[in-house]
């Protein structure tokens, strides 16, 4: 009983501290992805993902970055990403096609983070955003590679976070 009232502050403050690490992260979810048949780590060209998240402040500016999970076995070393961001009242607010370099062209080397045969890449996609409205945003990414099965990605994700104080 003594070890648990003396290790149960410390992990309470632990997730505590984890929990305060981004205080400019308004949003972050990341989903996995499978074929239509229930394989896992491929991106088939109809799985649209969509995310969901809240702006309360359009004086801020934002950084919203993409974040790619792909093993080490993606054939690629890019990924093409078309994404369409959507206003509260539903008005696209921008389309555009994101080239993401998951590779190094020249030696074949992953980018991003990890261990083993995964990868972890957060690219910033849309950086200095302004949303004008107060509101639910929607951003939908689709894969553009002309495959109907991408294999390899194991996951997609957005993160939104407030851009510091003082950076252009």
């Amino acid at each position: 009983m003594r070890f648990l009232s003396r290790v149960l502050p410390a992990l309470a403050a632990g997730l505590l501290l984890l929990s305060a690490c981004d205080q400019n992260q308004v949003f972050e979810k990341n989903i996995d992805l499978k074929s239509p048949a229930g394989d896992p780590y491929v991106w088939a060209v109809q799985d649209k993902p969509t995310f969901e998240f809240d702006i309360t402040d359009t004086t801020q500016r934002y950084d919203v970055y993409f974040n790619i999970r792909n093993a080490a076995d993606y054939e690629y070393y890019n990924l093409y990403v078309k994404q369409t961001l959507t206003a509260p009242d539903g008005k696209p607010v921008s389309r555009r096609l994101h080239q993401m370099l998951l590779l190094d062209p020249q030696t074949g080397e992953p980018r991003g983070s990890g261990t083993g045969d995964i990868y972890d890449h957060q690219i910033l996609a849309l950086p200095n955003q302004q949303f004008r409205q107060v509101g639910r945003y929607k951003l939908m990414l689709e894969q553009y590679m002309r495959q109907d099965q991408l294999r390899g990605i194991m996951a997609v994700g957005v993160r939104v976070a407030r851009r510091p104080a003082g950076s252009e």
